[in-house]
Parts: structure tokens; sequence; C-alpha cells
């Protein structure tokens, strides 16, 4: 068991499946003569904060990850969430309970720097907090209606962290002042992870789609770290485009 949440024996797991609409086989994507998902594993392992691993939803992601020197495990296909996925590859790669901190870093966001995933664990110094999370200052104005854009409502506490007491995809809170962009990216003491994978779908979750609003339904605490950067999400081949740019050298 790590002592505390600045321990680097955190356990990072990175959910990741061919299933895509707009993107077909997204975690495959071509960046420089790498696999996307294998600059998110980098990414990941620059962090430094413990051992990486991505759970995967099909074998040619497995095949991909190991080909390039990581630890991949398959899980199961029809997993109905990213969060489900993360949870059944912690009980494969540590049964025992050695780490009891999870971080579950999305797959297709290549751009994303390690040091963010380091800052996501801060909070979890306060034992009141189960879960952390990233945000960023909206600055493009077209992203605060945008419903794509989900956006976080917090109670700021400390230099960049406060406590997340909404998610939505409208434009909230309302009034002048700054939103906040959320990122999906989450720290998990282990027992909250179990926790939330074991409760139903909440009401407010499946009105805005938002997986996040069943642990604040549940009564669990959810703290929100500022960062100044927004990583970018591959969704569309228009992303992609920008990610090769992005990663250029």
């Amino acid at each position: 068991m790590i002592s505390n949440a600045n321990s680097p024996d955190a356990l990072v797991v990175i959910p990741s499946r061919l299933a895509a609409t707009r993107l077909p086989n997204k975690p495959l994507a071509d960046i420089h003569g790498v696999p996307m998902v294998v600059h998110v594993w980098r990414r990941a392992v620059e962090a430094a904060i413990g051992p990486v691993v991505v759970a995967c939803g099909d074998r040619a992601i497995l095949d991909a990850v190991e080909a390039a020197g990581g630890t991949a495990v398959m899980t199961d296909p029809n997993h109905p969430s990213g969060s489900d996925r993360v949870w059944e590859a912690v009980q494969k790669i540590d049964p025992g309970g050695r780490h009891d901190i999870i971080v579950n870093v999305q797959g297709d966001m290549p751009t994303l720097d390690g040091a963010f995933i380091r800052r996501a664990l801060d909070p979890l110094a306060d034992p009141a907090v189960d879960i952390t999370t990233l945000v960023c200052e909206i600055a493009d104005p077209s992203e605060r209606e945008r419903a794509s854009v989900v956006k976080a409502v917090v109670a700021w506490h400390g230099a960049g962290v406060g406590r997340a007491l909404y998610f939505s995809r409208a434009a909230v809170p309302t009034g002048p002042g700054p939103l906040y962009h959320h990122l999906g990216l989450y720290a998990y003491r282990r027992a909250a992870l179990q926790r939330f994978v074991s409760l139903p779908p909440a009401p407010l979750e499946l009105r805005e789609k938002l997986e996040q609003l069943r642990a604040l339904e549940a009564g669990m605490r959810i703290d929100a770290v500022e960062i100044a950067t927004v990583p970018l999400n591959l969704d569309t081949p228009e992303d992609l485009e920008r990610a090769r740019e992005m990663l250029k050298g």
C-alpha cells in the first residue's frame, strides 16, 4: 500500500478499444510511425508515478502496446465504460491490492503532458477526497456553449485546487466569470473506484450523459486541479492531423 498521495506507487491504467464512429480504429491511428495509444502510454510513463498498463478491448491494441515495450492486458470488449475496463485491469494486474491510487488516463490524448498527470494526485493528500480530475479555464468563447465541451463547476479553496460541485454540457455556472473545461482524466482511491463501478447509473448521469455525476449523486467527493492548457482529444480526422502537427519532432 502506498503511504500517501505523492508516493510514486500509483497504478496508471489507459482504457482503449477500437470502436469509434468518427475516427475508425482510433487507438492505432498513425502519428509519425507510432500508434496513438503508444504515444499516450509514453506520456503516462513520463509522469513517473508508477506502473502503466493499457486495458485493451481488442487484441490489435495489446499487440501494438507490447511491440512498443509496454504492458497491456485484455479486458471484456463489452464493458459499458472506460471505468469498468480500468477496474477489470486493476483486478488482473494488482489482485493483491498493492496500489491504492488508480489513475485513469484516457487513451485518446497523445499530447497530454506527464506533469498534468502528476498534478492530478495532489488533492489526494486530503483523506476526505475520493476522486480527482483536471480542468482548464475556457479561453475560446465558442466553447462556452458547445455541448461537447463538458464544464466543471468548482468551488475553489486553494491555489488551483477546488471541490467539483457539478459537471454539465451546458454553460454553467451562469453570470459573469470564467467557465472551466473538464478533462477526462481521473485519479481514484482504489476503494472509491471499486465503489463507483458497483453503483447503478444515476438519473443526472443519464440526463447529462456524464459518468462522473454518478459519483457526485452517491455523495463521493471529487476535487479538481486547474491546468494551463487542454490536451488534444482525438475524435475526428481533423484532430488527428492537428496531433501530427503538434507532435512533429
